[in-house]
């Protein structure tokens, strides 16, 4: 048995030792004991959220940093990793209905989203940027709430929250995944496409006609968690022990290198 798997079962049984009343007994048994015993660690996962887990085109498999550390986590668990593909318009219903065992994403952290599900302790974490396309008028980001902009973000993310209520001027679309709100910007259909670092990233390495433009102050700085049904404590305090671990440990640096998101990194 593995360090984090001897630390998390000593919570449990000091948990059941002072704690051990009928009311106790009969709640769900936690994950951190159903995964092991089932032998499989269910994680939901969007596959087009580039360099955090991203359908590679050419091969069809998952790829990004969130892949690597969902791969890390199974192996701490001595477990095999199953897959559930998921969006972000539908993660929470997936959580909630018991579809996966944990949402590992690059989940933002919002306070509406804690209402429904909970959070770990941030791993990551991102502002917002404007992608247009090279010679579009907008040249600075002061030029994006502007009357006649056409602004597009993804359904269910983050930055569509914060846009709705940011936005005064500019007319916004929440454009429903699997679409792809850059071919929205390169077929002429909006102008500004929001999103985060993990775009940056993305549009720097494939897209020439593309370019980013970033707030002349850092706008909606947001932590990335992972995401787990409400109601299971040992099951999120052993995520967070595992994020704390991977963080001290240098693999958190490392997969966050290997994908160019080396800025995201938590502190």
């Amino acid at each position: 048995m593995n360090k984090l798997l001897i630390v998390a079962a000593s919570l449990i049984g000091i948990a059941f030792h002072f704690g051990s009343t009928p009311a106790l007994a009969q709640q769900k048994v936690s994950k951190l004991t159903s995964i092991p015993q089932k032998g499989k660690l269910r994680v939901c996962q969007v596959p087009n959220y580039y360099a955090i887990s991203f359908r590679n085109p050419k091969t069809g498999e998952l790829e990004g940093i969130d892949v690597d550390l969902s791969k890390e986590l199974a192996k701490e668990l001595n477990v095999q990793l199953e897959i559930v593909e998921t969006q972000f318009s539908t993660f929470i219903a997936d959580l909630q209905a018991d579809k996966c065992d944990i949402g590992m994403f690059a989940v933002a952290a919002t306070l509406k989203r804690a209402q429904a599900v909970e959070f770990s302790n941030p791993y990551l974490e991102s502002g917002l940027y404007a992608v247009v396309k090279d010679g579009s008028k907008i040249q600075k980001w002061e030029d994006v709430d502007q009357p006649g902009v056409r602004v597009v973000t993804g359904l269910g993310s983050f930055m569509d929250d914060v846009m709705k209520g940011y936005l005064r001027k500019a007319t916004q679309r929440s454009v429903v995944p699997p679409a792809d709100m850059l071919s929205e910007i390169a077929a002429n259909k909006a102008d500004v496409y929001i999103s985060d670092y993990p775009a940056s990233v993305r549009i720097k390495k494939e897209f020439d006609w593309a370019r980013l433009i970033s707030p002349s102050e850092p706008l909606a700085v947001t932590p990335y968690s992972y995401v787990v049904a409400p109601g299971d404590q040992v099951w999120l305090n052993y995520i967070n022990l595992f994020i704390r671990t991977i963080h001290n440990d240098g693999r958190l640096k490392k997969y966050a290198e290997k994908h160019n998101l080396g800025p995201m990194v938590a502190k």
